[in-house]
C-alpha cells in the first residue's frame, strides 16, 4: 500500500506539470505585458510593462493625424529603421543639394586639342587612330606638354579655362588663334555603385552630371531585393540618407543629387523590412502553426495584408478575437491588440499601418488549449487505473 501511494504521488505531480498548457499564449485578462522592456521616457531608458492598446476606430484617427505615419512620411519608420539598425549617423541626402557646375579636368583624362588653318600642331586621328590614342594625355602631375606652349597646368581647369590659357600663349607666334579644346577620354574621376543593383562597379563621372538617378540606371537598375527607402551615400568621411522611393513617388528632387569623384553609392537589401507572423496562421487542419516572416512592399504593408500573406488565422484553432502586434518602435516599444472577432474589424487592421520588425501573434483559442491538457492528462490517467489494478 504505501509503495502504491508513493507512485500515486510522483504521477500527481506529473499531472501538474502536465496541466501547464504547451506553446505561446497570453493572458486573456492582461492589459500589460508580462515582462519588462527597456523604453524611453523624456530621453531617458527606463524598465516599464508596457500597456497593451486595443486598436478602435480612435486608434485609426489617431494615426491617420501624422502625416509620419504614411509611406511618404519623411520620418516615416521605414526610412528611419535601417539608420537605428546599424547604428549609422546619416543625414538626409537633401542637404547635398547643390547646382550642376562644369567639369573640371584631372589626371589620365585625354584631351583632344584642334587648331584650325594649322595641322601642324594637331595631331591627325586618321583612319589607324582613335581620338584617344592622337590626343594629349594629362600626366599624373595634372600637366600635359603642348607645341610653342610648353607644360600646361590642366589638372582642375574647366576645357574653357584651358582654351584661354593655349590661345593667349599661342598668339604670340600664330595670328588669330582659334582653337578647340575637348575631353576625349575620361579617367579621372570615378564613383563607386555597391550593393543590390544588377550591374555594381565603378561608374565614371562626365561632362554631364551623374545624377543618383543615373547611376542606378547606368547599374541595370535595383535587384528585387532592394531597399529603396535606405540608400546610402558615402562622401568626405561623412554618410548620407537617400530615400529613391520618394523620389519616384513623391516627386523630390531633392533626393536625386550629383555625384562626385570618390563617392561610393550603397543600395541595401530589405532584410531589416520583415514582418515576423506567428501563432495559428496558415491553411491547415487542427493544430496548423505555419508562422512565417513576410517582406514589406517599398516599406509599407497593413495589418490585414500582413495577416493574409501568412495565410490567415486557422479556422478550428485560433483566436481572432487576441491577434496582437509587438512593436520596437525605434527603441520605444509598445503592444497593439486587435479583436477580430467579427471579420469586420479587419477594416481596421487594413487602416493600421505596420513597421518593420513588427511581430503578429494570433493565439490559440481556450477551447483548443484545453484539449491540449486533456490529451496531455489522458495517458497519465491510464497509467494510474492500471496501478490501481496492479495493487
Amino acid at each position: 500500500m504505501q509503495i502504491k501511494n508513493i507512485i500515486l504521488m510522483f504521477l500527481a505531480q506529473g499531472l501538474v506539470a502536465c496541466s501547464v498548457v504547451p506553446g505561446m499564449h497570453m493572458s486573456p485578462f492582461s492589459d500589460e505585458s508580462s515582462i519588462e522592456m527597456p523604453t524611453k521616457e523624456k530621453n531617458a531608458a527606463i524598465l516599464k510593462e508596457l500597456n497593451i492598446q486595443t486598436i478602435t476606430a480612435q486608434t485609426i484617427i489617431d494615426l491617420e493625424k501624422n502625416f509620419n505615419n504614411y509611406s511618404l512620411g519623411p520620418n516615416n519608420v521605414a526610412n528611419l529603421y535601417f539608420d537605428w539598425r546599424i547604428g549609422s549617423k546619416a543625414t538626409k541626402g537633401s542637404q547635398l543639394t547643390q547646382k550642376p557646375r562644369q567639369y573640371r579636368v584631372g589626371p589620365r583624362d585625354i584631351l583632344t586639342i584642334t587648331v584650325w588653318d594649322h595641322p601642324e600642331l594637331t595631331i591627325p586621328a586618321g583612319s589607324f587612330r582613335s581620338a584617344e590614342a592622337a590626343g594629349n594625355v594629362v600626366g599624373e602631375d595634372g600637366n600635359f606638354y603642348y607645341p610653342y606652349v610648353g607644360v600646361v597646368k590642366a589638372a582642375g581647369k574647366t576645357v574653357e579655362e584651358i582654351r584661354t590659357e593655349l590661345s593667349a600663349k599661342l598668339s604670340k607666334y600664330i595670328e588669330r588663334v582659334q582653337l578647340d579644346v575637348r575631353v576625349t577620354t575620361y579617367r579621372s574621376q570615378r564613383a563607386y555603385i555597391v550593393g543590390e543593383v544588377k550591374q555594381p562597379g565603378i561608374q565614371l563621372v562626365r561632362d554631364i552630371p551623374l545624377t543618383v538617378l543615373e547611376a542606378i540606371n547606368n547599374a541595370g537598375g535595383v535587384t528585387s531585393e532592394a531597399d529603396q527607402r535606405s540608400i546610402t551615400l558615402s562622401r568626405d568621411d561623412k554618410t548620407y540618407n537617400i530615400n529613391l522611393l520618394a523620389l519616384y513617388e513623391g516627386g523630390d528632387i531633392r533626393q536625386n543629387v550629383t555625384l562626385q569623384h570618390g563617392d561610393v553609392l550603397s543600395v541595401p537589401d530589405r532584410q531589416f523590412n520583415k514582418i515576423f507572423v506567428l501563432g495559428d496562421t496558415g491553411i491547415g487542419g487542427l493544430g496548423s502553426q505555419r508562422s512565417r516572416s513576410v517582406y514589406m512592399n517599398k516599406g509599407r504593408m497593413t495589418l490585414t495584408e500582413a495577416i493574409s500573406e501568412a495565410g490567415g488565422p486557422t479556422q478550428d484553432a485560433s483566436d481572432p478575437a487576441r491577434i496582437f502586434i509587438f512593436r520596437t518602435d525605434l527603441g520605444e516599444p509598445k503592444i497593439y491588440h486587435l479583436d477580430a472577432k467579427s471579420p469586420d474589424a479587419l477594416l481596421l487592421g487594413e487602416r493600421f499601418p505596420l513597421q518593420p520588425r513588427d511581430i503578429i501573434f494570433i493565439d490559440r483559442a481556450e477551447g483548443i488549449r484545453w484539449n491540449q491538457i486533456i490529451n496531455q492528462i489522458e495517458p497519465t490517467v491510464a497509467l494510474v487505473r492500471s496501478i490501481q489494478g496492479v495493487f
